[in-house]
């Protein structure tokens, strides 16, 4: 979470350091901020981030203790509840969340669960969370699959 805000206020240091000139700016859909600089007349397209893009970035980052605290030998904590929500955020696209999506869903909350239940396999049970993710990006958005392989635990 320190990282994503540190990079959100860097983003808003070098934008907000650049000229000033009018921007008139107008909401399109739940996921598009597109803006209109008056003086050239080019337009810019802001991502803001579905409730599924932030939990998975949430996730992610939760992910990414809980390796260290399995590498560590750490006692490893309270499966985290707010994961369910995988199941009923709302997507970018909601026709994403279909049959494929619901199962690989239920792939990685079942990996992530055993973590918990079963802490002499953490790794494995951890591994098997991350293939879960690999394979839906796969299908889905392959976008961030370099972003989650950094976080397999190897041997």
């Amino acid at each position: 979470m320190k990282r994503f805000l540190t990079a959100l206020a860097s983003a808003l240091l070098i934008f907000g350091c650049q000229s000033k000139e009018k921007v008139e700016s107008t909401a399109t859909a739940d996921t598009t901020v597109v803006a209109k600089d008056s003086a050239s007349g080019k337009k810019f397209e802001m991502y803001e981030m579905s409730e599924m893009a932030m939990l998975m970035e949430q996730m992610y980052v939760d992910n990414q203790r809980l390796k260290e605290r399995i590498r560590n030998g750490e006692t490893i904590g309270e499966f985290p509840s707010h994961f369910q929500k995988i199941h009923s955020a709302a997507m970018t696209d909601p026709s994403e969340n279909d049959a494929f999506f619901k199962e690989k869903a239920a792939d990685f909350i079942k990996a992530q669960e055993l973590i918990y239940k079963d802490p002499k396999n953490a790794q494995k049970h951890f591994n098997d969370g991350v293939d879960a993710c690999i394979q839906c990006h796969q299908v889905k958005c392959a976008g961030p699959i370099a972003r989650i392989k950094k976080l397999y635990i190897k041997q």
